[in-house]
């Protein structure tokens, strides 16, 4: 099996994800992935024609995110028309799959230089805009296992883990903490300033989502944001969402609604782009890799209660590269929903200190088919910072399923 190498990885600041309100709103998401894969080749040097292909995770792949986005930003970006591009969608870790993909084909032998990324205009192309549930309207599927809002998911392992909403405050708060601190400190090396595509102007130099002031005081005078969900009516026999999650986990009598919209992910637009060769391309073009890739994994859970996975995941990376939890030395665990990474935590007894240390979803925002390569790009810039060797990013997924990469640091 062929190394593979990180060379780079660039993102471009996560915009507000509200039609008309964030400044990347108003940009086509083929430009914004363009512009991030032109920013990825400035910083590297490299040949455009090199790259073997270029592999994008995206959610919503209708309207302008469809028609092989992957392709159609190659082509915005005016790489060479050989340069092939190809989109995929594994929900929230479709980013970070888009880059263990791409390095999978390096590992293989069958290509040299790749990249891997993932792009969402959360505000031009809503969640929910392809028109299918979870399990894609498929009436015999539902029968057998009716999955339900992610939300309701995450409350409903808050209730089964016994968290507090005071417990998934108080991590949104040192979410928020984290990134202001990381933004003041300049940590952020892989995120770019993004100028419009047509005037070249300024539109965003920071990452829109994020607000230093929230206190604990704050987050407590929001709403739980899941309980009309979970009180609607879509069962076959009229069962509420809460209902049907309930079906599957009678230990619990009631669903405790801990989540707001001050302790889950914002809607946010934005790209990233991460650049991928084998160590044979790297010496032959003089590039200095940044980290190679120890292991990839995936692996699927429960799917009522659906974001649990990521520790499934994160074993099994941790098996392929023989490595055990306190080998890791820092951790990304997508803040979906506080919850996720509260129960990561606890399930596999890491420590507090080395999970997100730059914020994380939370503050930040989660551009769901670009954030796992973001996460990728956010380690690698602490792991140089802080003089650190190790990094498992982890996300949990939809459907019940998670993904988890483990880079080391060159």
């Amino acid at each position: 099996m062929v190394d593979v190498f990180v060379v780079d990885a660039v993102r471009t600041p996560r915009g507000r994800g509200r039609a008309g309100k964030g400044a990347l709103s108003g940009v086509h998401p083929q430009e914004m992935l363009a512009q991030t894969l032109n920013q990825l080749a400035r910083r590297t040097g490299i040949e455009r024609a090199d790259v073997d292909d270029v592999v994008i995770g995206c959610l919503s792949q209708v309207q302008e995110q469809g028609a092989c986005i992957a392709r159609n930003s190659v082509l915005a970006a005016e790489w060479p028309e050989t340069v092939t591009g190809v989109t995929l969608n594994r929900f929230c870790g479709s980013g970070l799959q888009a880059v263990n993909f791409a390095a999978l084909g390096i590992m293989s032998g069958q290509q040299q230089l790749t990249v891997g990324g993932g792009v969402e205009s959360m505000s031009r192309v809503p969640m929910g805009s392809d028109g299918a549930m979870l399990d894609g309207h498929n009436q015999r599927l539902r029968k057998r296992i009716t999955q339900v809002g992610q939300g309701i998911s995450a409350d409903l392992i808050a209730t089964r883990e016994g968290f507090t909403r005071e417990d998934v405050d108080r991590f949104a708060v040192e979410s928020q903490q984290k990134a202001a601190r990381a933004v003041a400190e300049k940590r952020f090396a892989s995120r770019f300033d993004f100028v419009d595509p047509d005037t070249g102007a300024l539109l965003l130099d920071r990452d829109e989502h994020a607000r230093a002031e929230t206190t604990m005081e704050s987050l407590a005078k929001l709403d739980p944001a899941f309980i009309g969900m979970g009180a609607a009516a879509v069962g076959p026999n009229g069962e509420t969402m809460d209902e049907l999650a309930l079906k599957r986990y009678p230990d619990v009598s009631a669903i405790r609604h801990v989540h707001t919209a001050g302790n889950s992910s914002g809607i946010v637009d934005g790209a990233a782009a991460v650049l991928l060769a084998s160590g044979d391309y790297c010496k032959a073009h003089g590039l200095k890799a940044r980290a190679r890739i120890r292991s990839t994994a995936t692996a699927g859970a429960e799917p009522v209660i659906m974001l649990t996975a990521p520790t499934p995941a994160s074993q099994k990376a941790l098996k392929l590269a023989g490595m055990n939890v306190g080998d890791i030395d820092l951790w990304e665990i997508n803040e979906a929903f506080a919850t996720v990474p509260l129960k990561t935590i606890r399930d596999l007894g890491i420590d507090p200190a080395r999970v997100n240390v730059n914020g994380g979803a939370i503050a930040l925002g989660h551009p769901i088919g670009a954030t796992g390569a973001m996460l990728l790009g956010t380690a690698l810039d602490e792991l140089e910072r802080s003089n650190k060797s190790t990094a498992l990013i982890t996300l949990c997924i939809g459907g019940g399923m998670g993904i988890a990469t483990i880079i080391e640091r060159i």
